[in-house]
């Protein structure tokens, strides 16, 4: 009997050093919960028209292209300028350098459309907030800020959209914010508030105009996706109302779709839009074409990464 109970207390005592050798086993066991900032949310600087929140790495160097065509359909399209492609309503050559992973600076040179051509652009880009796994930070938000001068040679007609008297008026300033969620590994979309400012417009055209555009990427495979962006000027519309009934263009929001393609180092997209122009600059502030009246065009972006990271090469 003096052996029964001498075992049970052995085993009395022994059983919580045993349940708490299992529990620390199982903790140990367990995988950590860590804080990892989301990457890849958009797969490019750049949707259609809009910014996105991605920036270049640093130390390396991005290369862009892109290229708006003539109308498709409408008065001005048709098989007579074979659907738009023997016209170009805008190009721009653009190059974005990281200074570190989270800014990058810019310069572009773009045709323009409109009167104010000859398009000359420096920007800057910085990751202020980004997204996490754990959900403690379920945004991401980068400010976008860009100044663009135009080198056309001014008009004489006091009228037009491009008297400049002096060198100040050939100025447009563009802030930006943009506010991103990768909702899973297919499907991103964005937010962004704009702020224009131009030094100098048509008489009756308002100098600042705020904007709202919102964006999407719907992954399809695994090198293509569907892209689309929407850009809303909130112009005054005593303003809009002067300016149409005296120049007869009405002003439309902008609206674009495309696939995209991701080639290696290549980014290429394929896209239609009815905005003409390609820099903020212009779009935001002066669409005049209109998807119901067949006047969007076929337009392409392609985008190469070059890295100067001697870390990165050698590990190549």
């Amino acid at each position: 009997m003096m052996k029964i109970y001498s075992t049970l207390i052995i085993m009395g005592l022994g059983l919580p050093s045993t349940v708490f050798a299992q529990d620390s086993l199982e903790k140990a066991l367990q995988m950590p919960i860590t804080k990892t900032r989301v990457g890849a949310t958009f797969k490019s600087p750049k949707l259609i028209n809009i910014q996105t929140n991605e920036t270049i790495f640093k130390n390396e160097l991005d290369f862009r292209v892109d290229h708006r065509f003539g109308d498709i359909a409408g008065q001005s399209g048709g098989i007579k300028n074979f659907f738009g492609l023997d016209q170009s309503t805008d190009v721009r050559i653009g190059f974005e350098y990281g200074i570190s992973d989270d800014l990058s600076v810019g310069i572009a040179r773009s045709k323009g459309a409109g009167p104010a051509t000859q398009l000359y652009e420096g920007n800057l880009k910085y990751r202020l907030l980004r997204q996490t796994s754990d959900e403690k930070m379920p945004i991401s938000i980068t400010l976008f800020g860009s100044t663009t001068i135009s080198a056309v040679k001014a008009s004489i007609d006091p009228a037009s959209a491009i008297a400049y008297r002096d060198f100040q008026d050939r100025i447009v300033y563009v802030v930006q914010g943009v506010i991103a969620r990768k909702f899973s590994p297919d499907f991103s979309m964005l937010i962004m508030p704009s702020y224009v400012h131009r030094n100098f417009t048509v008489f009756g055209d308002q100098n600042d105009l705020f904007a709202l555009s919102v964006g999407g990427r719907i992954k399809i495979t695994k090198r293509m996706a569907f892209v689309a962006d929407y850009t809303l000027p909130f112009r005054d519309d005593n303003k809009k109302a002067y300016l149409e009934n005296l120049w007869g263009n009405k002003y439309y929001n902008t609206l674009g779709a495309g696939l995209e393609f991701e080639t290696g180092g290549h980014i290429f997209h394929l896209n239609f839009t009815n905005a003409t122009a390609i820099q903020e600059s212009q779009f935001i502030t002066d669409t005049n074409t209109s998807w119901t009246k067949g006047q969007y065009r076929w337009g392409f972006s392609i985008a190469r990464r070059f890295s100067f990271d001697k870390k990165k090469d050698k590990a190549q």
